[in-house]
């Protein structure tokens, strides 16, 4: 069975021959193996075929490279790569069960690998995409299908969030995709894996996946409030000390651009192109721990309460408002998202 791994002959002949490769649980864009090398435990991950692999493989490379350089660890550790198959050969990590203030810890460890990278590194990953003027308009339409009156400026105020997107400063390495899941919880700390969808951009469109449950996700969550006040503050808190400088960019304009954002209501392998908030009116589908529009209804309110007294986003505090009344109303057997982790 060895044998049969996507390794180049010096890696096979460092592998215990007294123990089977074993495969692990991953998403279905790899294969992934627990292996002995040297003696000791490794993981060796393979991005499949697609027409986005080899894209997929190399910032994952790059992603961790670059999260290598934060001490104490915030990554495990890349021991090998083998660029014609995919493959690469990573730091074995045991994962521990989180305790119950998680997010704290999280936000904490989110910052530090934020903090890896600076403007010197722009273009060594992709810059982070936002959300779009096609957005605005699903979002739009949708309120228009189910009933709800958008407030005169509302339109305008969108495209100006999409506009101050774009624009927030920062060369942060995102992670991408930091999901519960893809944070192993270890006795030094923890550690971030499947850097797939690394990026530079601004740290804050990562720390709103606490507040706005996890966007990218199957496994939304809506954190009690103390607890993310308190995680919140820990990230703020370690960025400055890490490096120098107060977080810079809007955490209510992240929230909101999850919001708007249709793709992510559904997983990676259907963000297509395909308006996904039109289907809502006629169709719920479930993802995970919740529905599609258990996920909006969640995210309306989240988003409703954060800019209620923002300047610039008061017509949307009024459409998100409206709409999550409306889904209520319309569909009144939805409930709130899990509090607590899977």
């Amino acid at each position: 069975m060895a044998s049969q791994l996507p390794l180049p002959d010096e890696l096979l002949a460092k592998l215990s021959p007294s123990g089977k490769p074993r495969p692990l649980h991953s998403s279905p864009r790899s294969h992934v193996w627990q292996v002995e090398l040297d003696g000791a435990p490794a993981v060796v991950k393979q991005i499949v075929d697609g027409p986005d692999a080899a894209d997929l493989y190399a910032r994952e490379v790059e992603g961790l490279r670059l999260a290598s350089r934060v001490r104490p660890p915030v990554a495990p550790r890349l021991l090998a790569t083998h660029p014609r198959e995919r493959v690469l050969v990573l730091e074995h990590l045991h994962h521990l069960h989180p305790v119950d203030t998680w997010v704290v810890g999280y936000a904490t460890a989110l910052a530090r690998l934020h903090s890896a990278t600076g403007p010197q590194d722009v273009g060594r990953l992709p810059a982070w995409s936002g959300p779009t003027t096609d957005d605005v308009r699903a979002f739009l339409a949708l309120a228009e299908e189910l009933a709800v009156p958008a407030p005169p400026r509302v339109s305008a105020e969108l495209d100006a969030l999409v506009d101050r997107l774009g624009r927030a400063p920062g060369h942060a390495l995102l992670h991408g995709d930091p999901c519960p899941g893809n944070d192993l919880h270890t006795a030094d700390g923890i550690r971030f894996i499947d850097f797939e969808q690394a990026s530079l951009g601004n740290g804050l469109v990562e720390l709103a996946y606490l507040r706005i449950g996890f966007p990218t996700c199957w496994c939304v969550t809506a954190i009690p409030e103390p607890l993310l006040v308190a995680a919140e503050a820990a990230y703020r808190a370690t960025w400055l000390a890490v490096t120098g400088r107060e977080v810079a960019g809007d955490l209510a304009d992240a929230c909101a651009g999850w919001l708007i954002r249709g793709d992510a209501l559904v997983q990676r392998a259907h963000r297509d192109g395909t308006d996904h908030l039109a289907r809502i009116p006629g169709h719920d589908w479930s993802w995970g721990t919740v529905t599609a529009r258990q996920r909006l209804a969640h995210r309306l309110g989240v988003v409703a309460d954060l800019v209620a007294d923002h300047p610039e986003l008061t017509a949307l505090h009024q459409l998100a408002t409206g709409l999550r009344d409306r889904m209520l109303t319309r569909w009144p057997a939805l409930r709130p998202p899990p509090a607590r982790r899977p």
